[in-house]
């Protein structure tokens, strides 16, 4: 199943902190990104095809039973809302994902995640494992990468 780009993420607007930048040390801030980050994450995960398994460690090795929780849209809670660390990952995988659909066609756009990459970032492997073991700097060194194909850096 393929998604358009326009209609991915098609939640309302967050209002930023008049410097321009959210405050996600903000409990009420991040309770109510986590509902749109949640929908973001099932989605991406659907167009790259990740296993729940997968998903729960590119989100900083969350429980399975957590992430389904999640997923379900149980009434949130302050406690259930998601951390600045994982909402970091969330937008990061974001913005990989966009960049990949500005540069590729649609199929190498979403197939790239898992195809070996001969980058010397990536020294042979899928770029999905080097996020995986690498945490946030390995997110954030992929987002970098496809900024820079794209001439933003």
């Amino acid at each position: 199943m393929r998604a358009n780009i326009e209609t991915l993420f098609d939640r309302p607007t967050v209002v930023p902190i008049p410097n321009g930048t959210l405050n996600l040390s903000d409990p009420a801030t991040r309770l109510r990104l986590t509902p749109s980050a949640i929908d973001g994450m099932v989605r991406l995960g659907e167009i790259w095809r990740l296993s729940t398994e997968e998903t729960c460690l590119l989100l900083g090795d969350m429980s399975e039973r957590s992430w389904f929780r999640l997923k379900r849209q149980e009434p949130l809670r302050a406690d259930r809302a998601l951390s600045q660390d994982m909402l970091t990952r969330i937008s990061v995988l974001v913005g990989v994902f966009k960049g990949l659909r500005l540069l590729f066609s649609e199929p190498l756009a979403d197939d790239w995640i898992r195809l070996p990459n001969k980058g010397a970032l990536f020294g042979g492997r899928a770029p999905l494992t080097i996020a995986i073991e690498r945490g946030i700097p390995g997110l954030l060194e992929i987002r970098w990468h496809v900024d820079a194909l794209r001439g933003g850096l």
